[in-house]
């Protein structure tokens, strides 16, 4: 049966401040960031995926294909402090995004979503060389492309997951396939009652692959990567279907919701995505470009997308508001589309303009 589409209305209860939900603390405020002024914390990386924030503000980062987890501090060499089993780098799959417990400083809870030898899975676990780790979500289709993988908590103590296709576009209309979804669960992996299925942590389909998403003025953002035509930005809502493979881009149908922007593949391929103020940021892969989308406050845009770093840092990964009120950014570079630098591949961080 077709997950209906609805929209719930679900009160987003903000939990206490920690760096898992520094993110949609972040859109509080309306910064503007230095884009003049680099600082950055980390070179020679090889692929950094996921970034995700500890309560003492320091950043764990993931490279893809090795399986590690690099700490990260400004002025400070990366240390590794984790390296996760199991995980099957191959194409885009492989050690993919993280997200640090909303509870870290009693749980002491990093969650990391891979590509496994059957499957796409997030597993938690306590920093440890070799942690051990406890599978909270299986099942989630691979494919040597479209493995989605961004995770998040979002600002309701949910644990939400965006995956791909796995280069099966039926997977995206199938309620009972965890492929083309954003997920949304508890941080133990289970479906909580008020998602559209009671039964299900599928949140809403329709996605051909989502790799970045956030939160600002209680919306919910994601990016999208197209086909051959369009990139989307889309306002997220419970139960909503947003089209793929049906509809690549604006469709117009009412069956499904249109994105809020469009890009061509070759200006954007977004990956990472976050929220600060009123300004959606999108990391673009193709695009080597940071996507700034003015927001509306009601899940929509209020002008036209501007774009930031051009060129300057090649192909980008991800993008986060770190807890020090800085932009963050991955390149990518070395994931074997890219034209690296021997400084490659970074993470860079921009200060706040005035400080």
């Amino acid at each position: 049966m077709r997950l209906r589409a609805l929209i719930l209305g679900v009160a987003l209860t903000v939990t206490p401040l920690s760096a898992a939900s520094a993110v949609d603390a972040a859109s509080a405020a309306e910064p503007e960031f230095d884009f003049t002024k680099p600082d950055v914390v980390a070179t020679g990386l090889v692929v950094p995926w996921g970034l995700a924030f500890l309560p003492d503000g320091s950043a764990l980062v993931s490279e893809r294909t090795s399986a590690r987890i690099l700490r990260l501090a400004p002025g400070s060499p990366p240390t590794e402090v984790a390296r996760l089993t199991g995980v099957q780098p191959a194409g885009e799959g492989g050690l993919l995004g993280l997200a640090v417990s909303p509870t870290y400083a009693q749980d002491g809870y990093v969650y990391a979503y891979y590509t496994a030898a059957n499957d796409n899975r997030i597993v938690r676990f306590k920093l440890a060389a070799t942690p051990s780790q406890e599978v909270v979500r299986s099942g989630i289709p691979k494919a040597s492309i479209h493995n989605g993988g961004r995770i998040h908590f979002g600002p309701d103590g949910m644990l939400y997951a965006g995956t791909g296709d796995a280069a099966q576009t039926a997977n995206a209309q199938n309620p009972s396939s965890l492929g083309g979804k954003i997920l949304r669960m508890r941080p133990d992996g289970s479906a909580p009652p008020d998602n559209p299925n009671a039964s299900s942590v599928v949140y809403t389909l329709g996605h051909r692959n989502v790799q970045g998403f956030g939160w600002g003025g209680g919306h919910m953002y994601a990016t999208e990567f197209g086909q051959n035509t369009w990139d989307e930005v889309n306002h997220i809502t419970a139960g909503a279907n947003y089209g793929w493979p049906n509809v690549e881009g604006k469709g117009g149908e009412p069956t499904y919701r249109d994105p809020i922007v469009t890009w061509t593949t070759a200006q954007a391929s977004p990956s990472g995505g976050t929220v600060a103020g009123d300004t959606f940021y999108a990391a673009a892969l193709r695009g080597t470009r940071l996507w700034q989308v003015p927001l509306n406050g009601t899940g929509g845009t209020s002008g036209t997308p501007t774009a930031a770093l051009t060129g300057t840092y090649g192909r980008l990964r991800e993008v986060a508001v770190g807890p020090d009120g800085h932009l963050w950014i991955a390149t990518s570079n070395r994931d074997g589309r890219g034209n690296p630098t021997s400084a490659d591949d970074r993470v860079i961080r921009f200060p706040q303009v005035g400080r």
